[in-house]
C-alpha cells in the first residue's frame, strides 16, 4: 500500500492540490485524471519521490518495491537492452553483477564463498534464475524483436526507446507501478498486450493516461483532480463520468427546489410581516430563510473545444481509386502494388505497427511524396484537409495565430478567423502570440482549426490525438463521428477508431496488407493467423459503397 497524507503542493502561491488523503491498495488499478495543468504527473512524482511536498507526506508499507515510468529516453543509451530491463529491479541486478564478479575473481577465498552463499541465497530468493526470461519476455510482449536485446539503448528509435523503459518499469513484479502516460508511442499491439498485463497484475497500479478505452479496461477507481482536490471514485473512466454528471444533476435538482423554497418563504414574509396576526408566522419563516444555503455547484475547471468539421460540398460517388501504389523507403518497402477504391461512405482506419506505411501513403496522397510504382486518383468533387503528424515545418514561421489560420480560410475576415480559434480554446489575446512558441498542444488544435475551416470534404488524420488532453480527444472524436464527408484515419486511440471508422485496412511487413469492411472490435477479434498473413486478403466490395 501506498498512501498520501494531508498532501499539499504548491508552484509559487498556486496550490495543484491541498491537503490530499488519499490510500492506494493492492490489487487495484487507479487511473489518474483530470484537465491539462491540473497537476497528474505531479502527483505521480510526489508519489514516487522525485518530488518533494509543500506539507504532507507519502508513506509505504515496509520492504515494498516501487517502480515508475522513467521518461528520458536517451538516459540509458551506453546501456545493453536487456540489462537495461533487468536493472528495474535495482537489488535484483545488484546482486547479479556483485555475484559474477565474485566468480570471476581468480583468487576466490573463503570469505568469497560465504559471500557468494549469501548472493545466491537473495538471488533464488528474488527468482533470479528467470530473471532474463522475464526480462525477455516483457521486450517481445512489448514489440522488442530479440534481435534487438543485445544491441544498446543508443541504437533503438524512439518508440523502441519507450517499450524498454515500459519493460523496465514492469520487470520484477514490483509491489507499486507508477505510470504516466504508458500508451504514448505505443502500437495497437502493444496497447493490447499492456491491457492484458495490467488486468492480471495483482499489485497496485496508479496511471496517468489519455487513452479513454485504456481506463476503461485496467482500472477498478479512477482519482479525478479538480479545483485543487482529488476524489477518488470505484469504477473506471466511463463509470467516473456518468457518476459525476449524476452528482451534479443532483445538486442542481436541490438547489432547484431550494430556490424555489426561498422564493416562497420570500413572497410569505413581503405579505405577511406588515401584518400583526401573522408577523411571528414571517419571523418563523425568516430565520427558516437564513438557514437555507445553496450548495456551491462550481462548473469544472475542464475546458472541452468545439470541433465541428463541416464540409463546403457534399462529396461525389467518385472519391478515390489507387492503383498498384509502391514505395521503398530506406530501402525498406513500405507499400507493395497497394489497390485502394474509396467509397463516399468510406471512414477507414489505418491499423498496426507499420507507421511509416501509413505516413508515406498520406504524404504520397497529399503529392508530398511520389511513388515509385503505380497511380491515384481523386474524384472531381473531393477538397482535402490533412492534419500531419510531423507538424514541425507547419509552424516554422513568425506569423501570429490569426495571420497563420487565416492561410487555411477563402474568407480572410479577422473576426470569422477568430471565431475558429476561440472554438478551440485560444481566447482573443491569444490570436497574436507567434506559432513558433506555441506548445505541442496548441499546435494541434490549430492543426485541427485549419482543417475545420477548411471546409474540405475529405479528412485525412496521422495521429491526431498526440499531446491532446482527453476533454480535447473527447470531442475530436465527436467531431470525427458526426462528419458526413470521407475520413481516412491512423490513430493509436482504440475509441477514436472503434467508434468512427467503418472500414479497416492494416499493413503489413514487407508492404501487404488486410482490407476489411467492418469496425476495429470486430476486426481484432476476427481470426488471429488471417491477420498475420503477409498476403492481401480482402471482404470489400465495391458495391457496398
Amino acid at each position: 500500500m501506498i498512501a498520501a497524507n494531508n498532501v499539499t503542493y504548491r508552484v509559487g502561491k498556486k496550490a495543484l492540490f491541498e491537503d490530499v488523503n488519499i490510500k492506494f491498495l493492492p490489487g487495484e488499478c487507479y487511473g489518474i485524471i483530470g484537465a491539462n495543468g491540473a497537476g497528474k504527473s505531479t502527483f505521480l512524482k510526489i508519489l514516487s519521490g522525485q518530488l518533494e511536498t509543500t506539507n504532507g507526506t507519502v508513506t509505504m508499507d515496509p520492504g515494498q518495491r516501487l517502480s515508475f515510468l522513467e521518461q528520458d529516453q536517451n538516459k540509458y543509451d551506453d546501456q545493453l537492452v536487456l540489462d537495461t530491463v533487468m536493472q528495474g529491479n535495482a537489488h535484483l541486478y545488484e546482486v547479479m553483477k556483485e555475484k559474477d564478479a565474485l566468480y570471476a575473481k581468480p583468487d576466490f577465498s573463503d570469505a568469497d564463498g560465504e559471500r557468494a552463499a549469501v548472493l545466491e541465497a537473495d538471488f533464488a530468493e528474488m527468482d533470479g534464475w528467470n530473471a532474463e526470461s522475464d526480462a525477455e519476455t516483457l521486450l517481445t510482449g512489448l514489440g522488442i524483436d530479440p534481435s534487438f536485446h543485445q544491441m544498446t539503448m543508443g541504437e533503438l528509435n524512439g518508440a523502441q526507446k519507450v517499450k524498454v523503459l515500459l519493460a523496465r518499469a514492469l520487470f520484477g513484479n514490483p509491489d507499486i507501478l507508477l505510470l504516466d502516460e504508458p500508451t504514448n508511442h505505443l502500437d495497437m499491439d502493444a496497447i493490447a498486450w499492456l491491457e492484458e498485463f495490467l488486468i492480471s497484475f495483482e499489485n497496485t497500479v496508479i496511471v496517468v493516461s489519455h487513452d479513454r478505452y485504456f481506463l476503461n479496461k485496467v482500472c477498478t477507481y479512477i482519482a479525478d483532480i479538480d479545483y485543487g482536490k482529488i476524489q477518488l471514485y470505484a469504477g473506471n473512466y466511463d463509470f467516473w463520468f456518468e457518476s459525476s454528471q449524476l452528482m451534479i444533476r443532483q445538486m442542481k435538482e436541490e438547489n432547484r427546489k431550494k430556490e424555489e423554497k426561498i422564493k416562497e418563504l420570500k413572497e410569505f414574509i413581503s405579505r405577511f410581516s406588515a401584518n400583526a396576526s401573522k408577523s411571528k408566522q414571517a419571523t418563523s419563516r425568516k430565520r427558516a430563510l437564513e438557514k437555507i444555503q445553496l450548495e456551491d455547484i462550481r462548473p469544472s475547471s475542464r475546458k472541452y473545444p468545439y470541433i465541428d468539421f463541416r464540409p463546403n460540398r457534399e462529396i461525389g460517388n467518385e472519391v478515390l481509386t489507387i492503383e498498384n501504389l509502391s514505395k521503398t523507403v530506406g530501402g525498406v518497402k513500405v507499400l507493395d502494388h497497394f489497390n485502394l477504391v474509396v467509397g463516399h461512405n468510406d471512414k477507414i482506419a489505418f491499423v498496426g505497427g507499420q507507421e511509416l506505411a501509413k505516413t508515406t501513403l498520406f504524404e504520397i496522397l497529399m503529392g508530398n511524396l511520389e511513388p515509385d510504382e503505380g497511380s491515384f486518383k481523386w474524384g472531381v468533387t473531393t477538397s482535402r484537409a490533412y492534419f500531419k503528424k510531423d507538424n514541425t515545418s507547419l509552424f516554422d514561421s513568425d506569423l501570429n495565430i490569426t495571420e497563420w489560420l487565416s492561410g487555411y480560410s477563402e474568407i480572410k475576415d479577422v473576426s470569422y478567423v477568430r471565431g475558429f480559434l476561440g472554438r478551440m480554446l485560444f481566447p482573443g489575446e491569444d490570436g497574436v502570440k507567434k506559432v513558433r512558441v506555441l506548445s505541442g498542444g496548441e499546435k494541434v488544435r490549430c492543426q485541427l482549426s485549419s482543417m475545420m475551416i477548411s471546409g474540405a470534404n475529405v479528412l485525412i488524420f496521422d495521429e491526431p490525438t498526440n499531446h491532446l488532453d482527453m476533454e480535447s480527444i473527447s470531442a475530436l472524436n465527436e467531431g470525427m463521428i458526426r462528419f458526413p464527408g470521407v475520413e481516412l484515419i491512423a490513430c493509436r486511440d482504440h475509441q477514436v477508431v472503434q467508434t468512427t471508422a467503418n472500414r479497416i485496412i492494416e499493413f503489413l511487413p514487407g508492404g501487404s496488407y488486410i482490407d476489411k469492411v467492418t469496425d476495429y472490435d470486430s476486426y481484432l477479434e476476427s481470426d488471429a493467423d488471417a491477420r498475420k498473413r503477409t498476403v492481401y486478403v480482402s471482404d470489400f466490395d465495391e458495391d457496398e459503397n
